[in-house]
Parts: structure tokens; sequence; C-alpha cells
């Protein structure tokens, strides 16, 4: 017997994407979720009443967006794509717009990206890069290249420390001096 003695059922299903759903992320705050997917858009989802609904269908990438990540506020989300952009999402009047698209700095898919002390991604390319947000705009901080021997598939920071995890069967932590 499991150790869970509250009831568990699921309480909504959520089908609005078309194809594969690759990610999803709760708001730090609020009751809203997130969701990425294979058919090139964000959706978003906020509670009513015991029900959840569909408030917002967000697109400008070109391909399968793989992730994203929430800022600490939560007045602003990243999300990483197969077209190998970044684009950085900002609340205006409670709705998400996106406010710009970064490009250029990764050659291969964005598989994920996760928002701390920088924005970190990591890509197809085998590398780590960090970028500094100034409003709506990410400039680029680093690049770790041969972060891993083969792809990088997830980024994830607690404090100044970052994992990520690759396609080289390892998981790395890396320390980042303050």
């Amino acid at each position: 017997s499991s150790g869970i003695n509250a009831e568990y059922e699921c309480a909504s299903v959520l089908q609005v994407h078309t194809q594969d759903v690759k990610r999803v992320v709760w708001h730090p705050d609020e009751p809203t979720l997130v969701s990425a997917s294979y058919d090139d858009t964000v959706k978003v989802f906020r509670e009513f009443s015991d029900d959840w609904e569909c408030v917002q269908s967000l697109v400008g990438h070109s391909s399968t967006v793989w992730s994203l990540s929430f800022n600490k506020s939560g007045d602003k989300f990243v999300t990483c794509s197969d077209d190998r952009t970044l684009r950085v999402w900002c609340r205006d009047e409670g709705k998400f717009t996106c406010k710009s698209t970064i490009c250029g700095f990764h050659p291969r898919p964005i598989y994920d990206v996760s928002w701390g002390r920088y924005v970190a991604t990591g890509c197809g390319d085998n590398a780590i890069r960090l970028f500094e947000c100034h409003g709506s705009s990410l400039l680029l901080a680093h690049t770790e290249l041969n972060a891993h021997a083969g792809d990088v598939n997830c980024v994830s920071w607690k404090g100044n420390l970052l994992a990520s995890a690759g396609d080289d069967e390892t998981v790395k932590i890396w320390s980042l001096d303050t």
C-alpha cells in the first residue's frame, strides 16, 4: 500500500494541443499552467471555478517547443525550440506576449532552458549557454563548449548550482562563483 491516504484522482484533462506535449510548468505563485508542444505552440491555462481553461495560445516558434521556464516573479518566461531560438514572453495587462526572439547563438536545437541567476540553455551542440536578462532581452554571458559529450537534454538551477544532463549518460553539477 502507498503512503498516500488522501483521495487521488485526475482533476482535469486539457486537450488543446494538436501534437505531443513536451513540457508543463507551473507559474511560481498563481493557479496557472503553461505547456510546450511538438505543434510549435505554447498554451497558457488558468483555473476558474474548479475547472481549467486554455486562456492563451502563443505562436511564434517555427518548430517543436521543447521547454520553458519562468523567472522568479512569474511576470516573464522563456521558451526554447527546435528552431534554435529562445523567446521571452512578458505579461502585459494579464496576457503573455513575445517581447524578444534570441537567435544566432545555438547552431542546433535547444532542448531545455532554466531561468535562475542566468537563463541557461542545453543544446544539441553539446554546449551550455548562460544569458543575462536585461528587460525583455537576453545577452550571452558565457558558453561552455563540450559541456557534455553529446546533446545537452536538461538544465536546472538551484541557487548558484546548475545541473545538466546529456546523451553522454552523465549528470554534471556546475558551481557558479558569485
